[in-house]
C-alpha cells in the first residue's frame, strides 16, 4: 500500500478496503470503499491496547457513576455547550463559550451572531439526538440524518441538503477529486456502505467504547454528507455510548482532545485507509477517552465542591430564600440577566435585583457589561473551572484553525 505524489491511495490492503476507478484520462480518480466493520482480522486488543482499553473503560465508568449521583441539569447544560463550542471551533468557527452564553440570554448585543448561531445549532442537534435515544429511538441512519438536519438547517452549509445523504462526489484536500488527498465512496455506493455501518452499530458485539471508536472512524471515511461530517462524526461517539448504556448522560466529549492532537487525529485516520491500521487509530482514540473522562471527573468534582461551598454561604446569610433560587439559576446557566432570572423563577424584578446584589457582595456573581440597564451577571469561578483545561493546554496546542485553513490543509473540505 502507498500514496502517489498527489496523495491518492494506492494498493490498499483488503483489511482497509478497496479502490474503485471513477472516470478515465486526466479527470480520472479512484474513490475508496472501506471494508465492513468489524475489521478482518479483528482489532488486536492485546498488549498496549489492552491496557489502554482497561484504563479508558475504568475512567468512563467512574465518570458515569459520578454523573448518576447528581442532578444532570446542573452540569449538563454547561457540558453540552462547552462541547458545542469546541466541536465548532475545529471547523473554524471562532465563537467562545462566554459568547454563546451571552447570546442565549438574548440581552447581549455585539456578540458575533453568525458564529454563535452555528454553535447553538450544534447544541440543538446534540440534545435532539440524545433525547431521541432516551425515548427509545434506535441509533439508525434515520436518526443520524435527522440530527444532521437540526445541525445544518439555517446555518453555513444550510444549502448543502441538510438531513440528506449526498448524491454527488465529495473529496478531502485538493481542488478536485483527481488531486485530492482522499476521495470517499462514490454516491452510487453510499447507501451500501452506510447500511453496513448501521448494521454494525445496531448488531455489533464489540464493547461500547470499541464500537464507538470504530464507528467514528468509519463514518469519517464514508463522509456521507456534503457538509457537517466532522461534527456529526464526533456526535456519533456520544450517541453510541449513550445508546449502549455506557453513559446515562452525555458527559464525555472528545472534541478538546481531537483539537489539541489534530495532526495525530488526521494521520491515524488516514493510516486506517492506507494501511488498515485499526490498532493505531484505536490507541489514539482510547487515550483520548481516558484523558477526556479523567478531565471531566476532575472538573465535575471541582464544580460540585464550588457549588456546595457557595450554597452553604448563602444559606448562612440573611434573606437566603430568594438569593438561593437566583443562585441555582445562575449556577445552571453561568451567565444570567435580571430579566431572564425573573421570567424563569417567577420572581419580581426588584427581588431578583436584590438577590443578585447579595451574590455580588459575596463575590459569587459579577456584572460583566458595566451598564445600568440590560445587565448580565456571570458566575466567574464556574467559568474558570470549565475553561481551566483549555487555558492550561493552549500553549501546547496549534493555533485556532480558520475555515480557510481547513480548506488549504486539506483535512476536511466539506466541513470547511
Amino acid at each position: 500500500m502507498s500514496e502517489n505524489g498527489a496523495g491518492h491511495l494506492q494498493n490498499v490492503p483488503p483489511r482497509a478496503g478497496t479502490l474503485v476507478q471513477q472516470h478515465g484520462g486526466t479527470d480520472g480518480y479512484s474513490a475508496f470503499l472501506p471494508a465492513p466493520l468489524p475489521p478482518t482480522p479483528p482489532v488486536d486488543l492485546s498488549g498496549r491496547l489492552a491496557g489502554l482499553l482497561e484504563r479508558a473503560s475504568s475512567s468512563l465508568g467512574r465518570l458515569d457513576g459520578l454523573s448518576r449521583s447528581l442532578d444532570p441539569d446542573r452540569l449538563l447544560y454547561m457540558y453540552v455547550r462547552k462541547e458545542a463550542v469546541l466541536s465548532s471551533q475545529i471547523e473554524g468557527t471562532q465563537s467562545t463559550l462566554t459568547e454563546l452564553l451571552e447570546y442565549e440570554n438574548a440581552d447581549a448585543p455585539g456578540v458575533p451572531v453568525e458564529d454563535v448561531r452555528e454553535v447553538s445549532r450544534y447544541v440543538n442537534a446534540l440534545r435532539f439526538a440524545v433525547d431521541k435515544i432516551d425515548s427509545g429511538a434506535p441509533l439508525s441512519l434515520r436518526l443520524i440524518r435527522d440530527a444532521h438536519r437540526v445541525l445544518m438547517t439555517g446555518g453555513r452549509g444550510g444549502n448543502q441538503d441538510p438531513g440528506e445523504f449526498r448524491r454527488s462526489q465529495n473529496w478531502i484536500g485538493g481542488t478536485r477529486p483527481g488531486t485530492a488527498r482522499f476521495v470517499p465512496p462514490p454516491p452510487h455506493e453510499l447507501m451500501r456502505v452506510l447500511g453496513e455501518l448501521e448494521f454494525f452499530i445496531v448488531e455489533g458485539s464489540e464493547t461500547p467504547i470499541v464500537k464507538a471508536g470504530l464507528a467514528h472512524a468509519q463514518f469519517e471515511t464514508i463522509h456521507p454528507f456534503l457538509d457537517g461530517n466532522g461534527r456529526l462524526g464526533r456526535l456519533l461517539i456520544t450517541m453510541i455510548l449513550c445508546a449502549e448504556g455506557s453513559l446515562t448522560q452525555p458527559f464525555l466529549y472528545l472534541s478538546l482532545y481531537f483539537k489539541q492532537h489534530r495532526e495525530d487525529y488526521y494521520a491515524t485516520l488516514q493510516r486506517v485507509r492506507s494501511h488498515g491500521d485499526w490498532e493505531g487509530w484505536m490507541a489514539y482514540y482510547l487515550e483520548g477517552v481516558d484523558w477526556t473522562a479523567r478531565q471531566a471527573i476532575a472538573t465535575t468534582t471541582d464544580l460540585l465542591d464550588l457549588f456546595r461551598v457557595d450554597r452553604e454561604r448563602i444559606i448562612a446569610a440573611p434573606r437566603s430564600s430568594s438569593t438561593l433560587r437566583v443562585f441555582d439559576e445562575l449556577q445552571r446557566t453561568v451567565i444570567l440577566s435580571i430579566r431572564r432570572a425573573s421570567e424563569r423563577l417567577g420572581l419580581s424584578t426588584p427581588t431578583v435585583n436584590a438577590a443578585m446584589k447579595r451574590l455580588e457582595t459575596m463575590g459569587i456573581a459579577h456584572e460583566i457589561t458595566g451598564k445600568a440597564y440590560g445587565r448580565l451577571f456571570a458566575y466567574d469561578r464556574q467559568l474558570d473551572i470549565i475553561n481551566r483545561v483549555d487555558d492550561a493546554s493552549a500553549a501546547a496546542s496549534p493555533p485556532p484553525r480558520t475555515r480557510e485553513d481547513a480548506w488549504r490543509e486539506g483535512f476536511d473540505r466539506d466541513d470547511a
